[in-house]
């Protein structure tokens, strides 16, 4: 049995009305109760029922315009390449394609995904720490913008792959700084024992190295330190500030550097973070890098959908066990993963009116998976729920549908997108027969 992981203190949990409040894309309507933008919720449930996700169009255009205009206030030559692992829902990659986006991949799927929503391999940045041959071959035939190296074996493969194509690869070398993020320990990328990127003391000859070699043509550095940063500017302007010194370096060298990859890792207001401000990400890169004058890239993934997306579920039941209140909702972890895998704490609101002004009592929030580890929320402060009330959790447009999974043979979730007053099915439901679309038993089992 999994040990329980020790509950939050409520009393620094936001009121339902702070959680609304710091949400732009959520309202509250006396009669209809929480919707998102100008569609209520409990009508998404009735079109399509639950568990189901709910992305804001309007979100994801409004971060991406904010973070964009911070880096041109700030004099930056920057482009921006939204990182598909966080969300590579088609129709979200197409939202942020038509706002002028790149993006920042690590597969071939997230690859084809992006070309399909509308994103053209120029602006597509190849990045990831294990790329195959047969990867690698598809993003130089498909012409996209760089692919990120992570080590001189790879440089090697890639120097192979593209002369045995014809092909001349744009490489530039991902830099490991040595910086600590101060971010949670599975999701930081920048110190010197992660898997990421080359050595700081290793990448100059390395560089050097690259750009003699065949089918390679140097396109920079890269660097990314992690995700979910909350704790300041200080993490990046030291990567940053290391980035400036080995390219100047390299250009001191007569070596080129086109340009500079910032990587992304801006976090977000789950609880109670304060997290940096895209014009503070922007002064940090501005104030190292950017008086270099060489263009400079920037990856933003949670940023920009993490805020826009929500899961909508209903309670199944309400069991008390213990002295305790279980809410047993029909989503669970095979949906929405980072509550189990990374402790994370989300939002959670009623969705009719009359709930959100109830009496409050403590609460497990759960569910019907069978692992200890489903579960989104312990004593956390709620009203008592009936069958089928609507529950909605928060900020869970990154990192949410694109881990979930099939297990305890669960469909996956439907997913909508709303915009103003419209509203379209995006992801239909699973269906169940789907589960075990290409499976076979073998002859000899009969049956």
């Amino acid at each position: 049995m999994a040990e329980a992981r020790p509950a939050p203190d409520p009393a620094h949990d936001p009121t339902f009305a702070e959680l609304i409040a710091g949400r732009p894309a959520l309202s509250l309507d006396p009669a209809s109760g929480l919707l998102v933008e100008e569609v209520p919720l409990a009508r998404i449930a009735a079109l399509h029922g639950t568990p189901t996700w709910v992305v804001s169009a309007g979100t994801l255009r409004r971060r991406y315009r904010a973070l964009a205009g911070a880096l041109a206030a700030a004099g930056l030559a920057a482009s921006v390449h939204y990182a598909a692992k966080a969300n590579d829902t088609l129709a979200v990659l197409r939202v942020l394609a038509a706002e002028g986006a790149g993006a920042d991949v690590v597969s071939a799927g997230e690859l084809r995904a992006a070309e399909a929503a509308g994103i053209p391999a120029s602006r597509i940045v190849y990045s990831g720490v294990g790329k195959t041959r047969a990867e690698l071959a598809a993003a130089l035939a498909a012409g996209v913008m760089q692919i990120n190296a992570e080590s001189a074996e790879e440089v090697a493969m890639i120097s192979e792959v593209a002369a045995a194509t014809g092909h001349t690869a744009p490489v530039a070398l991902r830099v490991n700084p040595d910086v600590d993020a101060r971010t949670h320990a599975k999701i930081t990328t920048g110190r010197a024992e992660n898997k990421f990127g080359v050595a700081y003391a290793e990448a100059a000859a390395l560089y050097a190295r690259m750009a003699g070699m065949p089918g390679i043509r140097p396109a920079g550095l890269a660097t990314h330190i992690g995700s979910q940063i909350t704790s300041g500017m200080a993490a990046y302007r030291a990567a940053y500030a290391r980035l400036a010194d080995l390219a100047r370096e390299l250009l001191g060298r007569g070596l080129p550097v086109p340009r500079l990859d910032c990587g992304g890792g801006l976090g977000i207001p789950y609880r109670d973070e304060i997290p940096p401000t895209p014009e503070a990400f922007a002064g940090a890169i501005a104030s190292t890098v950017g008086r270099l004058g060489l263009p400079v890239m920037v990856e933003p993934g949670r940023w920009i959908a993490g805020p826009a997306g929500f899961l909508l579920a209903s309670v199944i039941l309400e069991k008390r066990s213990g002295g305790r209140r279980f809410v047993v909702l029909d989503a669970a972890m095979n949906d929405l993963l980072r509550p189990a895998l990374y402790d994370a704490w989300h939002g959670i609101l009623p969705v009719s009116p009359a709930r959100l002004s109830a009496p409050l009592s403590p609460a497990e929030v759960v569910g019907p998976v069978c692992e200890t580890a489903d579960t989104f929320a312990r004593g956390r402060l709620l009203p008592a729920f009936g069958e089928g009330d609507l529950v909605l959790v928060c900020d869970a447009g990154a990192y949410g549908s694109v881990m979930s999974s099939t297990y305890n043979a669960r469909p996956l979730a439907a997913q909508v997108l709303v915009e103003g007053a419209r509203l379209a099915l995006i992801r239909e439901r699973q269906a169940e027969a789907d589960l075990w679309r290409g499976q076979r038993i073998p002859d000899w089992l009969g049956g």
